[in-house]
């Protein structure tokens, strides 16, 4: 009888990566990782209870590769600007596994690691629990959106339907009347594509630390 093939989870957990950078979660299954290892279904069991514990290992596996930065004496609106962008860093070549963190990152312990830092970031701000734990949620939200939502990112699966898409997209938008939409038709290109992707991320980052720093002002204590 032939040696039962050794399954390596690290490996599995690549492959089902791999699926969804190519084609998307949906085409994640228990199935379709195990015939790419040439074994049966039931052999990647040992390491998954179903497909939900699959796709919990590749939120794991996105957020294990967030590089924390180190706590350091600058203002703590800078630091989180850097963990803020770690963050993003970690996400950006995993677009199509982004949303799985929405309900995941409290359950591994990288996430929760990201979240001790947030909100211990918040709380040296002076914000109470309650406003670090909203700003934290929110934080999370407008980042995994902006990932989603980056302009030009269309299909990531089908390169060519996504260029399709966008040329016809700023096509349409073109061939509005320029005298009654003068600034729509101006930026028809920037709407469809993302000009720079850098600028993009680091205007959301610059967004969400703004938003946060109000609120944190308002909470510090007057001098006297």
């Amino acid at each position: 009888m032939p040696a039962q093939k050794r399954l390596n989870r690290d490996e599995l957990v690549a492959t089902a990566m791999s699926v969804v950078d190519a084609e998307g979660l949906e085409a994640v299954t228990v199935r379709r990782v195990a015939q790419q290892h040439d074994v049966t279904p039931m052999a990647l069991y040992r390491h998954f209870d179903d497909k939900d514990g699959l796709l919990d290992a590749v939120a794991e596996r996105v957020l294990d590769d967030v590089r924390l930065p180190a706590a350091d004496d600058r203002p703590w609106h800078e630091q989180m600007a850097d963990l803020l962008t770690a963050f993003l860093d970690a996400m950006r070549p995993h677009p199509n596994a982004t949303p799985l963190l929405f309900d995941r990152i409290l359950s591994a312990e990288s996430g929760l690691a990201i979240t001790e830092r947030t909100l211990t970031l918040l709380a040296e701000a002076g914000m109470s629990v309650d406003d670090g734990a909203e700003h934290a949620c929110k934080a999370l939200n407008f980042l995994v959106t902006l990932v989603l939502t980056e302009p030009g990112r269309g299909d990531d699966t089908d390169p060519a339907a996504r260029d399709e898409a966008l040329r016809a997209k700023r096509a349409r938008l073109l061939t509005l009347d320029p005298a009654r939409y003068p600034h729509v038709v101006a930026a028809a290109g920037p709407l469809t594509d993302c000009p720079s992707a850098e600028a993009y991320y680091r205007r959301g980052v610059e967004s969400i630390v703004t938003a946060m720093r109000g609120p944190a002002a308002a909470a510090a204590p007057t001098a006297v």
